[in-house]
C-alpha cells in the first residue's frame, strides 16, 4: 500500500530532534509520550503548519508545494488550544467546514453522534469547555469526511480526548473507527496508554523531542521503551 505522508528528518531547533516515520491510508497512528516532548510541535509541522529542515510530503508532493485552500481539502487539525470566534451559532460554526454546501445531513448526523445535537443553535462562545472541544471535533470530522468531501485523506488531533467523559471518548472512538474504514488516516496525540493499546494501529513515542520507538503498539509500549520515555524506576 503507497505512504499517504512520508517525514523525512524533520525537525525544529529545541523541540524536536530528527524524526522519519509514515503514514498508510485508513491507519490510526498515536503519538504518545510525557509532557513537553515534542507532539505538538511534530503535528503542527504535519499539518503544515510551520517550516523547517527536513522534508513531509503528501501524496508525494512536498507540503510547503501544496497551496493552502488545497491541502484544506486533504487534511484537517485540530490543534490543542482555540478560543471560540465571535457569536456565531454551533450549526453556522459546523457548517463552515464543509466542503459541500449541501452535506446539512451530515452535519446534523456527527454532532448528534458527539452530543450536539441540542446544541446547534446555542453560540459557541456560550458553550462549555467540553461542549467547545467536541464542536471542535466535529467540525474537523466534517472537513474531510469522504461523504462530503472525496478528497479527504488525513485527519491530525492534538489531544483530542481533552475535556471528554468516558461516554464522548467511547462516541469519539467510534467516528474515528468510521473514518478509517473509509481509508482515511488519523493521526493523534495521546496521554492514555491503555487507550493507545486498545485503538492505535501503530504508535510514535517520543521524550524531549527524541524518538524513543515508532512501529506497531504492543512493540512501542513495552516495558524498556516506556521505562526509557518515562523515567520508571
Amino acid at each position: 500500500m503507497p505512504f499517504l505522508m512520508q517525514l523525512q528528518d524533520v525537525e525544529e531547533a529545541g523541540r524536536l530532534a530528527p524524526f522519519s516515520a509514515d503514514i498508510r491510508p485508513g491507519e490510526i497512528v498515536h503519538l504518545v509520550g510525557p509532557n513537553g516532548a515534542g507532539k505538538s510541535t511534530l503535528l503542527a509541522r504535519m499539518a503544515g503548519l510551520s517550516t523547517g529542515p527536513g522534508q513531509v510530503k503528501l501524496n508525494g508532493r512536498p507540503l510547503n508545494d501544496w497551496l493552502a485552500q488545497e491541502l484544506a481539502r486533504h487534511r484537517a487539525y485540530l490543534s490543542q488550544h482555540q478560543m471560540p470566534p465571535f457569536a456565531m451559532p454551533v450549526w453556522h460554526y459546523l457548517s463552515l467546514h464543509l466542503q459541500d454546501d449541501a452535506q446539512n445531513g451530515l452535519l446534523t448526523t456527527i454532532a448528534e453522534k458527539l452530543g450536539l445535537g441540542d446544541k446547534l443553535g446555542r453560540q459557541v462562545n456560550h458553550i462549555s469547555g467540553g461542549e467547545w472541544q467536541r464542536v471542535r471535533l466535529a467540525a474537523v470530522i466534517l472537513q474531510i469526511h469522504r461523504q462530503a468531501n472525496t478528497s479527504g485523506q488525513l485527519l491530525l488531533l492534538d489531544e483530542p480526548m481533552n475535556s471528554l467523559d468516558v461516554a464522548q471518548q467511547a462516541a469519539l472512538d467510534r467516528l474515528l473507527s468510521e473514518l478509517c474504514a473509509s481509508g482515511i488516516a488519523v493521526v493523534m496525540s495521546s496521554h492514555d496508554l491503555n487507550h493507545t493499546l486498545r485503538h492505535a494501529h501503530r504508535s510514535w513515542l517520543i521524550c524531549r523531542g527524541e524518538t524513543i520507538a515508532c512501529g506497531s503498539t504492543a512493540e512501542v509500549l513495552s516495558e524498556e521503551n516506556l521505562t526509557a520515555a518515562y523515567a520508571i524506576d
